[in-house]
């Protein structure tokens, strides 16, 4: 079995960011996006942390 990764998400708004956290963890993508619109507007460290994901997360991986 090969073990899960952590890509960017096919169904981008911005970068790809909440819906590829979503994926991995078998989410909504919506509830991902709002809990990072909560974080940003909450604490300011939303968008900092967006930012940095955005730029680590691999794209995913073409597959055909």
């Amino acid at each position: 079995m090969e073990p899960k990764r952590l890509y960017k998400g096919r169904e981008k708004m911005l970068c790809g960011v909440c819906s590829g956290i979503a994926e991995y963890f078998n989410l909504d993508p919506t509830l991902v996006r709002l809990a990072a619109v909560a974080l940003t507007i909450w604490w300011g460290s939303g968008l900092i942390a967006y930012i940095v994901a955005a730029i680590i997360m691999p794209e995913p991986p073409y597959n055909g």
